[in-house]
């Protein structure tokens, strides 16, 4: 038996808003369809309305037209004589109905139809060959219905073939009839209706062709749309995942040496004096770590605003260069004059420092020194920071991926040259790495004499 209250498989935070994106483009998917069907419901009514309009015009110009050659006799009969000598009643047939005399409509004795219903109508001429044929029923209530309504009246009905006709009946009345006096008649005029028809169908066709295609489309534009406005969201994700995975990654060493120093300790393995050492320096190196990551996290972030102010970058780098831990190692500065940029000290120095740092431990070859030449110069509106050394060089598999995270390439986590790229690119510059002139690694950091842009 199935668990009704079994969790759910739980949704990552990245998994949520691809949702969200789909849920919005969905939406947008169905607000527009939406839209576009009350439109085109209602420009498909609307043709339909203006094309049976357009046949009840040309049908009552006809029967208005005919109805001006219908006369009378001297007894009030009604004579066709003139009507069929002058119009053609085949084409559009032409039908003539007449309300039969006052003396045979009141109280009929026996059941005859009065003038209010269809049977009391009597059919004074029918087209003998018509072009399209109606059963006489049709016409009859077609007349009835405008004798009854006491003005003009249209109706869709069918041929006995079944194709769409549409009929105009229009009332007549006695010569010199008084405002209140009664039809006499309907003429009833036939119109063929299967071109308006399938002009309708194929407009209902395209209009509904159209509409899907915009739903589409609509769909589409929402996709992407809606993939600008999650775009951030996602990238403040990736940026947290990232300094997780740094961290992680980073503190996972040093804890776990940190561990089996304890363990040591507590086995009375080893001296208390080199204990302390040891932990004192992996403590320091978790600080350096933990102050790394959390550096790194500000500038991925925004978070961390640049405190731009004038500065000597050739005294700053000299002073980066004479806190560094040597330990025996060789490193020149060369600086020939002052060299003056706008940026934030604190930042510059971190990155100075990574970039010295990371060519004292990797710049030379295993037993030997390392020699290290650190040059600052300004080339145009552009001040250079280079770093040299006589190492091994670039691994050629990690040369394209050298500022990432865990891609230094030496076994180390890449953190220093991932930050010092973030700094430089935060002040609108850059950091490159390139083969030396002694066979190492040179990196050259650089950032605007003028400072940063307006937006960094």
């Amino acid at each position: 038996m199935r668990n009704p209250f079994r969790a759910r498989r739980a949704l990552t935070p990245t998994a949520r808003v691809r949702r969200l994106r789909r849920r919005i483009t969905i939406l947008f998917a169905l607000t527009s369809a939406a839209g576009l069907v009350a439109m085109a419901v209602l420009a498909v009514r609307s043709d339909g309305v203006r094309g049976r309009e357009q046949l009840d015009q040309a049908m009552s110009a006809d029967t208005n037209w005919a109805l001006g050659l219908l006369e009378t006799d001297e007894d009030g009969r009604l004579d066709t004589e003139v009507l069929l000598d002058n119009a053609g009643t085949a084409c559009p047939p032409l039908f003539l109905l007449a309300v039969p005399s006052a003396s045979s409509v009141p109280d009929a004795p026996d059941g005859t139809d009065g003038p209010d219903t269809p049977g009391g109508l009597v059919v004074e001429h029918a087209p003998g060959r018509p072009c399209l044929t109606v059963s006489t029923a049709s016409v009859r209530e077609a007349a009835a219905t405008a004798v009854r309504a006491d003005e003009p009246r249209s109706r869709d009905a069918r041929t006995v073939d079944g194709e769409p006709v549409r009929m105009f009946a229009l009332p007549f009345y006695p010569p010199d009839a008084e405002e209140d006096a009664l039809p006499q008649g309907a003429l009833v005029t036939v119109a063929d209706a299967s071109a308006q028809r399938a002009d309708h169908r194929r407009l209902t066709w395209v209009v509904t062709g159209g509409c899907a295609l915009l739903v589409l489309l609509s769909a589409g534009v929402g996709h992407l749309l809606s993939g600008r406005a999650v775009r951030p969201a996602l990238e403040v994700l990736d940026r947290q995942e990232a300094f997780l995975t740094d961290a992680a990654h980073d503190l996972r060493t040093p804890a776990a040496s940190l561990r089996t120093l304890a363990e040591t300790a507590l086995r009375g393995e080893t001296d208390s004096t080199d204990v302390h050492r040891r932990t004192l320096r992996l403590a320091e190196t978790m600080g350096t770590l933990v102050d790394g990551l959390l550096t790194r996290a500000r500038l991925m972030s925004g978070t961390a605003p640049l405190a731009v102010e004038p500065l000597r970058l050739d005294q700053l780098v000299e002073a980066v260069v004479e806190d560094a831990a040597t330990e025996g190692q060789r490193v020149a500065v060369r600086a020939p004059g002052a060299v003056v940029v706008a940026a934030d000290p604190d930042l510059v120095r971190r990155a100075v420092a990574n970039l010295v740092g990371n060519a004292l431990v990797h710049g030379h070859l295993p037993g030997e020194r390392a020699e290290v030449e650190v040059t600052v110069g300004g080339e145009g509106a552009t001040a250079t920071v280079t770093v040299e050394d006589a190492g091994p060089g670039l691994p050629p598999e990690v040369a394209g991926a050298l500022f990432d995270r865990f891609r230094s390439g030496s076994g180390s986590t890449g953190l220093g040259l991932s930050i010092a790229s973030w700094v430089a690119h935060a002040h609108g510059g850059s950091l490159t790495a390139e083969p030396g002139r002694r066979g190492g690694a040179r990196f050259v950091l650089r950032l605007p004499a003028g400072g940063p842009p307006s937006d960094g």
